[in-house]
């Protein structure tokens, strides 16, 4: 039976215990695999890792092959075929984004060029914020792996539009597809209504209130973590780890005819418009073979293209930002 390495960091945090138990469960590899679980923490989060893996262990997945428990990405990178870069520094009292940038820069460093040891067929995902650019530095310190296997996640925001959109229609969310965040994985973020479908029809057929759209929907997409953590006083866990596994399903199984999926991927300078190399959230369309492309023939009004050049102008300042730690 294959065995899958999965490294998670931040393991002990609210995310990874929320990941963790489905990734050994056989819920995203499925009940043939093996999945052995490197956990990454910081020395001082150690205990609290070695509680999670109790009770991981306590559950007796047949799927579980294993769990390691480590201190240094050398050692937790090592031999991964996944990589889910879930932990990072957050935003403290009155720090700047910029200040955030720099901050994690060099935890993203040091990750980046610890990836080297990993499979050659690994793919890392980085979850943690700012993801967009986190995942930019992170992908620039490591030569050994092409750039097309990192992507940032931006399925949460996508699965939070869909949720939006579900409740003012009155459909389930499975009844909404073609559904892209365009962007940074920010406030910026442009989720596009305007090439969304309910049912197979545009989703402005059912949804008319352009109002609405340009609105409420948008600002509560844009700022919907900031209300979490007003609403709980934590930030979100549970809907984000369901959204990095549905990450990484969209990039294991084929795309279904006619419809894509969001996530943040390297722009090959071809694509709307958007500046080579910037880790952009796209439209994206997967073979199951572990390839992927952007869509490229998604239709954008004056309106979407307003909205993602905003995008595009704060992620490409965030690139300045963290310029001095991104090895040409």
């Amino acid at each position: 039976m294959t065995t899958i390495k999965v490294a998670v960091t931040g393991a002990a945090g609210q995310i990874g215990y929320s990941l963790l138990f489905r990734l050994a469960s056989g819920e995203v590899f499925g009940k043939d695999k093996k999945v052995r679980l490197k956990m990454l923490e910081l020395p001082q989060a150690i205990k609290g890792a070695e509680g999670t893996a109790m009770e991981i262990e306590d559950c007796g997945f047949p799927t579980l092959d294993g769990i390691d428990i480590c201190e240094n990405p050398e050692q937790g990178f090592e031999g991964v075929n996944w990589a889910l870069l879930v932990g990072s520094k957050p935003r403290g009292p009155g720090m700047e984004r910029n200040d955030l940038l720099l901050e994690n820069g060099p935890i993203f460093t040091r990750q980046g060029k610890a990836l080297n040891k990993a499979a050659s067929d690994v793919r890392v995902v980085v979850v943690g914020n700012p993801c967009n650019t986190n995942c930019l530095i992170a992908q620039h310190n490591c030569r050994d792996i092409p750039p097309t296997r990192f992507s940032a996640m931006t399925m949460l925001d996508e699965n939070r539009a869909k949720a939006q959109l579900g409740i003012k229609s009155g459909q389930n969310v499975g009844a909404i597809t073609n559904l892209a965040i365009w962007g940074n994985h920010s406030s910026t973020m442009f989720p596009d209504f305007e090439n969304a479908k309910i049912n197979g029809k545009a989703l402005t057929e059912t949804i008319s209130d352009r109002k609405w759209l340009e609105g409420d929907f948008m600002t509560t997409v844009q700022k919907r973590g900031a209300a979490i953590i007003a609403a709980r006083g934590k930030s979100s866990a549970a809907s984000a780890a369901s959204a990095c596994i549905d990450h990484m399903w969209n990039f294991m199984r084929p795309t279904p005819a006619g419809q894509w999926f969001s996530a943040a991927v390297p722009s090959d300078g071809n694509a709307y418009g958007i500046p080579a190399g910037l880790i952009f959230s796209f439209p994206i369309r997967a073979d199951g073979k572990g390839n992927y492309e952007i869509v490229r023939d998604v239709k954008l009004t004056d309106y979407a293209k307003s909205r993602i050049a905003l995008t595009t102008k704060e992620l490409e300042e965030e690139r300045a930002v963290v310029r001095d730690l991104l090895v040409k």
